[in-house]
């Protein structure tokens, strides 16, 4: 082959190589928009969600005391004893209200988190969803808060998948500058969540795996404690 053909030959492969690399790039802008859409997307429905319970629940129950106030300024004098019932069921309502209020807040950030620690919220976590946990995580574990916070997260993600009064597990180890965690549960992930638990964590420039079986899921990922 002459030199100017061994030329061609050399130009042409190293054309293909960087379109290679061209492609590649381009299909990595083109997942970096749809997982920022998707993050986007997803902030949108927890607002729409949070909104939805403030309405239907904490909100009724304001105005159901408003009601009973009225009511109870025209019992006290008039009749104590069924004044008396009244506070009795709008102590019941504020209670209800309560309870409403921090499980709302927990959904917006766990108090538990940042108060007695990632084992503790992840429990409490696992309680509400009704599934038994076996939590597996240093007990001195002293994160950056967005760590925590996208870690806490993506188990609870993860761990909405279990199935009612099945058992889950949780690890937690670090090393080297990173985070890695092992969430197993009995049940199957949607896509629409492994989206969600994929997009967390990838924003912090962490990776995620999922396994899934016949018998459940595995969800493996890591996390740098800094960027």
């Amino acid at each position: 082959m002459s030199p100017k053909g061994a030329a061609a030959v050399s130009n042409a492969g190293s054309g293909e190589q960087l379109q290679d690399v061209v492609d590649r790039l381009q299909g990595e802008i083109a997942e970096l928009r749809r997982s920022r859409r998707r993050l986007v997307e997803a902030a949108d429905a927890d607002r729409r969600a949070i909104e939805r319970a403030l309405h239907d629940g904490v909100q009724q129950h304001v105005v159901a005391l408003a009601v009973d106030l009225q009511r109870l300024a025209r019992l006290v004098n008039g009749d104590p004893a069924a004044a008396e019932a009244l506070v009795d069921e709008m102590a019941a309502i504020v209670r209800e209200a309560l309870t409403e209020t921090t499980e709302l807040a927990q959904r917006i950030h766990p108090p538990l988190l940042e108060g007695r620690g990632l084992a503790t919220a992840l429990r409490s976590a696992a309680e509400s969803a009704g599934v038994t946990i076996l939590v597996d995580v240093p007990s001195a574990a002293d994160y950056p808060p967005e760590v925590s916070a996208a870690l806490y997260w993506s188990c609870v993600e993860a761990l909405s998948s279990a199935s009612p009064g099945s058992q889950a597990t949780v690890k937690v180890r670090g090393a080297e500058a990173a985070l890695a965690f092992e969430v197993e549960v009995a049940g199957r992930h949607p896509t629409a969540r492994l989206d969600r638990l994929r997009d967390r964590i990838e924003a912090l420039d962490g990776r995620l795996t999922v396994d899934e079986g016949k018998l459940g899921s595995r969800v493996q990922g890591w996390l740098p404690l800094s960027r």
